[in-house]
């Protein structure tokens, strides 16, 4: 009795134990005619704490248009401000070259990068475990395809077996014909 492996090492050509662990599961899944496909956005092998919750969160909004706008008008507003008080009352909180604006420029920096960082890294791994469940499925698909042409194949070859055979049968049926039409007498036509 044939392993159910052995199609899948027939197919592809390598020993079950010299296959990877993916392929080795693709194998299994196909021996034992199983689906392979699934959800992968409904998976939970990705961390879902809430400090991913929040860098996910962070990230998004600061790759917002709603960042930028909100962003470039603090800025204005603190350029405006502070240049219209030292014209006016010549007192400033941060005058000209900004100092303070861009001590906290680097602090927001500082932080929002790593933060952005860790969502970039976890959506690596998810496109990675998308990647590794997207190879599965399209070998399994193509494994699966490879079968299809050997069943049709093996179909096709039958089909020419009986078509043979039949033909066989219809000369030898009008050999007999002829056969028995030659040793027949002819009857002269009566008048």
């Amino acid at each position: 009795m044939k392993k159910p492996t052995d199609t899948a090492e027939k197919l592809l050509g390598l020993r079950y134990d010299a296959m990877d662990e993916r392929t080795q599961k693709v194998a299994r899944h196909l021996a034992g005619r199983k689906h392979i496909a699934r959800n992968m956005a409904s998976d939970q092998d990705i961390d879902t704490s809430r400090g991913a919750k929040a860098a996910d969160a962070v990230a998004r909004f600061g790759g917002s248009w709603t960042f930028i706008l909100i962003f470039a008008a603090v800025l204005v507003v603190w350029v405006v401000l502070n240049t219209l008080l030292l014209v006016r009352f010549d007192a400033v909180f941060d005058p000209y070259p900004f100092i303070l604006l861009n001590l906290f420029l680097s602090m927001l920096a500082s932080v929002q990068a790593p933060i952005i960082l860790m969502s970039q890294n976890r959506q690596a791994k998810k496109d990675r475990l998308n990647a590794e469940h997207d190879y599965e499925v399209n070998l399994k698909a193509e494994l699966e395809i490879m079968l299809l042409h050997e069943k049709l194949d093996q179909l096709r070859e039958n089909q020419w077996t009986e078509l043979l055979q039949i033909q066989k049968q219809q000369l030898d049926l009008l050999a007999h014909l002829i056969d028995k039409n030659t040793a027949a007498p002819s009857t002269p036509a009566q008048p």
